[in-house]
């Protein structure tokens, strides 16, 4: 499954108000997973992506007694390596027009 999320704490002990140190400290999984500005996408089995999500929750409610979570999931079972083949398909299309 691919499991596209956002977590960020409601409130930051920054000037800037940045949350980005709180996300960092969430992410690291050991799973497939990218970063954009918006989302982090993982890759992975049921259980281990939701495993995941729990610890990041875990992780960012110690910086903060609020948390905001999104989830978005393609659940697609017998298909593994999605996270880059999807977008790879859609860039073939763009490129051959």
């Amino acid at each position: 499954m691919l499991l596209a999320f956002s977590i960020a704490p409601m409130m930051s002990d920054r000037p800037d108000g940045s949350v980005s140190q709180a996300v960092a400290a969430a992410v690291e999984s050991g799973l497939p997973h990218e970063t954009t500005s918006m989302l982090t996408t993982l890759e992975g089995e049921w259980d281990e992506v939701m495993s995941v999500v729990k610890r990041c929750v875990d992780v960012v409610a110690e910086r903060s007694p609020r948390i905001s979570l999104v989830m978005k999931a393609d659940i697609r079972p017998g298909y593994t390596g999605q996270i880059t083949a999807k977008v790879e398909r859609v860039n073939e299309i763009l490129e051959n027009g």
